[in-house]
């Protein structure tokens, strides 16, 4: 039965996807807003997941701000579904659709040098940011979390691969992976804001949650910096790419502590952006412990 209903669900995303890319990039990211408000009212377990989330993060909001913050939320996650089987077609330093600005100088060679680790959360269309690397000519190593059903992440891998870079799921294949990128002189891309349960306990907002070490141990083991990218979304997907200042790397002696203290300015880099714009990321994830 569960076999049978993956292949259904598949079908579905795959006559979706293909529906997305007959559209120009705008109308599909409308069309995929207006899908995605629509199912998200049926979502009633994620939306309370997102419910719970949002009013202890943000104890003293409205009830309705929260509500409207939820819908805001499905309606990024369909216009990423829309604009998914277009974005290998991004020009990301030639289009209009996409505004980059930078707290460094992206031409100065130190600024380029690898390899390199850029993080993002899963926040506006994420993916967009990807491609300011691998449109640079740069070897990029992306490492994901696989969907559960296997036909739907083999049509979302498609779309994915049609960007470039060198695509890896979580696990052992992934820190492999990232292992090699290094070595190589690569860069790597990573979504640094979901909960692992074999993680350190760090703040985020205000409150402990799970957070994986592996990127800070990485930029302390290898002297190799970290650089924050965001997109936030404008109208029409249309984007604004920002890459902030590389995260400081301590060096006190003190391993452990060294580690936290990167961690802790990525999660609160987050939090940053999320209390600017909250319907931008992913609230369905249960990034605290329960």
């Amino acid at each position: 039965m569960k076999m049978l209903r993956y292949r259904l669900e598949a079908g579905l995303l795959w006559l979706v996807l293909w529906l997305f890319r007959l559209v120009g990039i705008e109308a599909a990211s409308a069309l995929g807003g207006l899908l995605g408000r629509m199912l998200g009212v049926i979502m009633t377990s994620k939306n309370r997941i997102a419910r719970h989330n949002l009013k202890a993060s943000f104890p003293d909001m409205a009830d309705s701000e929260v509500e409207k913050i939820i819908r805001d939320m499905w309606d990024n996650l369909g216009r990423y579904a829309g604009e998914l089987p277009h974005l290998h077609d991004l020009d990301v330093y030639g289009d209009d659709q996409v505004e980059i600005t930078a707290d460094i100088d992206l031409d100065d060679p130190e600024v380029n040098r690898l390899p390199a680790i850029y993080f993002n959360a899963h926040f506006g269309n994420f993916d967009v940011s990807t491609l300011l690397a691998i449109q640079r000519g740069f070897e990029l190593t992306l490492v994901y979390r696989e969907a559960s059903n296997p036909w739907s992440e083999a049509i979302i891998q498609y779309w994915r691969e049609k960007r470039g870079g060198i695509w890896v799921p979580k696990g052992r294949e992934g820190a492999r992976a990232l292992l090699k990128a290094i070595r190589k002189k690569g860069a790597i891309a990573i979504l640094a804001d979901q909960k692992f349960n074999e993680g350190i306990p760090v703040p985020f907002f205000g409150r402990d949650a799970m957070t994986a070490p592996a990127l800070a141990e990485l930029a302390i083991k290898y002297d190799v910096p970290l650089l924050p990218v965001r997109v936030l979304r404008r109208p029409r997907a249309h984007f604004h790419v920002h890459v902030f200042r590389p995260i400081e790397i301590p060096d006190s002696g003190d391993r452990a502590a060294d580690v936290r203290a990167i961690l802790l300015e990525i999660n609160q880099t987050f939090e940053g952006w999320i209390r600017e714009n909250p319907e931008h990321w992913l609230w369905i994830h249960r990034r605290w412990p329960d």
